[in-house]
């Protein structure tokens, strides 16, 4: 992109000295006011584009540390000395077309065809290079090419002016040179004050036109964002910086968190291609929140473990028990000091009134070391599973992958089962832990049971 800019830019010079040259030779030729006015701009354009070649090549150097955002604003810097070359160049053609009509001077302008010539020339090069640069200045965003095109639009429109007043000499007109030098410079004053419009817009950090609604809009269609808090948006450089403030839901994870940036960085690309707009994320109380999400968020940002949490309505009151999982080595003094630090903000959260109760278990913190049990040790503990689970009698069957490990605190068995697919789990949890109390009964030695339930397979019939 910054290639694109700069060719443009340095063809833009080149032609500019080539018209400029022409133009000279053409106004001492025919002695045309107009088109020593359109000369003489033709010389401060190859001050302009300089300047915007340079403006462009500045403008894409990245941040540093005394420019934390760029140096976008140095074309919009070049557009503005394009401001004040237009303005003055105005002027300049005002004050001597008027000088020439109060003084009542007319001065004999020769219409030769190499004048009639260098105009056309004149033209076709201008309206090229306005189409070209407007062209590249849309793609690329960049507000020193625009200004260059604007500038080119009023040398155009104003060789199409000069070759006008030339030939209204041609038929006799001896005031058509200047009348059209007076247009010329109506029309350059009128070209200057849109492109300072457009400037001071920038300069001032207006807010482009549509974008920010286009952002917010896109902005409301991320999943994830409950809200947009504020939004700004400025142009530089040919692209849009901003920042955002979107609400998410006060429960989700991090991770979530940010894969809705993600998501809100490429919706914004595709809306603003080579827009930066800073995401900032306030997690708030959504309206789906449920009481079971607020405890277990309570829970996390206090950074206690807890299972086994239950929410009842009791009649205006609430009522929650949790399991509290705290290091098993801690004295129960400080482990009942969680459980109230817990309990208080929990309270906080749903009142005063709410009731909760806390279970405080044991948990390791450390990685005890273990080894497999022997295998006559796996054989009994898989009896004594397919054993329970007929006496049972529940929706458990087909006990397989029964692997034992001897740790200090006792034998860890892990195991698969399968069942009805179209059970609940809880029905399934249920039958489980029947199932598990009762092994723990037969083997004492047994101190934990982990079990994994698989959706019963489909029989076939032949």
């Amino acid at each position: 992109m910054a290639q694109i800019k700069q060719r443009a830019a340095i063809l833009s010079v080149m032609a500019t000295l080539l018209l400029a040259g022409a133009k000279i030779v053409g106004a001492i030729l025919s002695g045309s006011l107009a088109l020593l006015t359109d000369a003489l701009q033709g010389l401060i354009d190859v001050g302009s584009t300089l300047f915007t070649w340079f403006a462009v090549r500045v403008s894409d150097k990245p941040a540093d540390d005394e420019h934390h955002y760029g140096h976008g604003k140095v074309e919009a810097l070049a557009a503005l000395v394009e401001t004040a070359i237009l303005f003055t160049l105005a002027g300049a053609i005002l004050w001597e077309a008027g000088n020439r009509l109060w003084t009542g001077l007319i001065e004999s302008v020769q219409v030769t065809p190499l004048v009639i010539g260098i105009m056309l020339l004149s033209m076709i090069v201008d309206a090229i290079r306005w189409r070209s640069l407007t062209r590249v200045a849309k793609e690329t965003g960049s507000e020193a090419l625009s200004a260059e095109a604007t500038h080119f639009s009023a040398d155009f429109v104003g060789s199409a002016l000069v070759l006008a007043g030339l030939v209204g000499v041609w038929y006799g007109l001896a005031r058509a040179d200047t009348i059209a030098a007076f247009a010329i410079a109506a029309f350059t004053a009128l070209s200057a004050y849109r492109l300072a419009r457009r400037t001071i817009d920038t300069l001032l950090d207006a807010a482009p036109q549509g974008v920010s609604e286009r952002l917010r809009e896109a902005a409301d269609g991320v999943p994830g964002v409950a809200g947009v808090n504020w939004l700004k948006v400025r142009p530089t450089g040919g692209r849009v910086l901003g920042e955002i403030g979107i609400s998410v839901s006060r429960t989700l994870p991090l991770e979530r968190v940010a894969t809705i940036r993600e998501e809100l960085a490429a919706a914004f690309d595709r809306i603003e291609p080579g827009a930066d707009i800073a995401v900032t994320t306030d997690p708030v109380q959504v309206d789906d929140e449920t009481a079971l999400e607020r405890v277990l968020l309570i829970a996390l940002k206090l950074k206690i473990p807890v299972h086994h949490v239950t929410v009842h309505s009791i009649g205006p009151r609430l009522s929650v028990s949790l399991d509290m999982e705290v290091d098993s080595k801690l004295p129960l003094g400080q482990a009942h000091e969680i459980a109230t630090r817990l309990e208080a903000a929990i309270r906080a959260e749903f009142g005063g009134e709410t009731e909760v109760e806390t279970h405080i278990e044991p948990m390791e913190t450390e990685t005890p070391t273990g080894h497999d049990a022997a295998w006559q040790t796996v054989e009994d503990i898989g009896k004594a599973l397919a054993t329970e689970t007929a006496k049972c009698d529940g929706p458990i069957h087909d006990i397989h992958s029964v692997r034992v490990r001897q740790t200090p605190n006792g034998l860890v068995v892990n195991y698969h089962c399968r069942v009805d697919p179209a059970l609940d789990v809880a029905s399934v949890h249920a039958a489980v832990d029947q199932i598990e109390r009762a092994v723990r009964i037969a083997r004492p030695q047994v101190c934990r049971l982990v079990s994994h339930a698989e959706p019963a397979r489909e029989t076939t019939v032949a």
